[in-house]
């Protein structure tokens, strides 16, 4: 992949134990493509690609990305 299609890489730190982090796929229909589970204090450092369009955060995590840190509510 060329360094123009790479996406942005995102950190997330979990708060909690049992943090779901699922990324989404690209296209007419966006389906479920993997998921990892964080414990409290572990870090997953991530990116957009071409197969990745979004994620969602289950859990009480902070999302740390190049505009700014996110902390989930739940």
């Amino acid at each position: 992949m060329s360094e123009s299609m790479q996406g942005e890489y995102f950190v997330i730190k979990a708060k909690e134990n049992g943090v779901h982090v699922i990324g989404l796929t690209r296209g007419q229909d966006t389906r479920f493509h993997h998921t990892e589970k964080l414990d409290k204090g572990e870090v997953m450092i991530a990116q957009f690609t071409e197969h990745t369009s979004a994620i969602k955060v289950r859990g009480k995590a902070s999302i740390m990305t190049k505009h700014g840190t996110i902390e989930t509510d739940a």
